[in-house]
């Protein structure tokens, strides 16, 4: 079974040498089985960051209504109406526009949604000792992850192993600053992608 993650008195997992941070996580060379990696997916949860609900369309719509333009034309509307003039062609410009930019709004937070189902991210793991493609959302604690040339990390892993290691720090914000220092781990070339000059 897995233990506790270590709580702020106990050192880092990356300050952890490698054969005590694989016990802590009841790993091994050959992966979890299968029945833990169910329990910890049931335990931890699958591995993706919360998604910020929806917009409902009556929110969308009411956000339409909010509009500056929107709501200089219904000033409009009432003005004329009180002073007794048609309002028909104000109301269907209002109209126009609320239903108009409503539609265009909700079309594209479907699109936004449906281009993040589709960019979903895979890994390779080791599991019962079979090298197997999963999505990232069904890492678990403790699983090994193995990284191919332009794989992209899908969660926060700790290296074990590796072999002429390049890091692009390109698309790291400055405030999350990778640490390129290897600590107990069997590495040979390790780089970052692109050294300062």
């Amino acid at each position: 079974m897995i233990e506790e993650v270590p709580n702020a008195i106990s050192p880092a997992w990356h300050t952890l040498p490698v054969d005590i941070v694989v016990s802590q996580l009841s790993s091994g060379p050959h992966g979890l089985a299968e029945a833990e990696v169910e329990h910890r997916l049931a335990l931890h949860g699958p591995n993706e960051l919360e998604a910020v609900a929806g917009i409902s369309p009556w929110a969308v719509l009411l956000g339409q209504l909010k509009n500056v333009l929107i709501i200089i034309l219904l000033i409009a509307t009432a003005i004329s109406a009180f002073v007794g003039h048609g309002i028909e062609a104000i109301a269907v410009i209002v109209l126009f526009a609320a239903v108009l930019g409503f539609v265009q709004e909700y079309r594209a937070e479907r699109a936004i949604e449906a281009l993040r189902r589709m960019a979903a991210p895979t890994v390779t793991v080791i599991r019962a000792g079979q090298e197997i493609e999963i999505p990232a959302r069904e890492l678990v604690p403790g699983d090994l992850i193995l990284l191919h040339a332009g794989d992209k990390v899908a969660a926060d892993a700790r290296l074990v192993e590796s072999v002429n290691l390049q890091v692009d720090e390109a698309a790291v914000p400055p405030q999350n600053p990778v640490d390129v220092a290897i600590v107990g781990v069997s590495a040979v070339g390790v780089k970052p992608a692109y050294p300062d000059a």
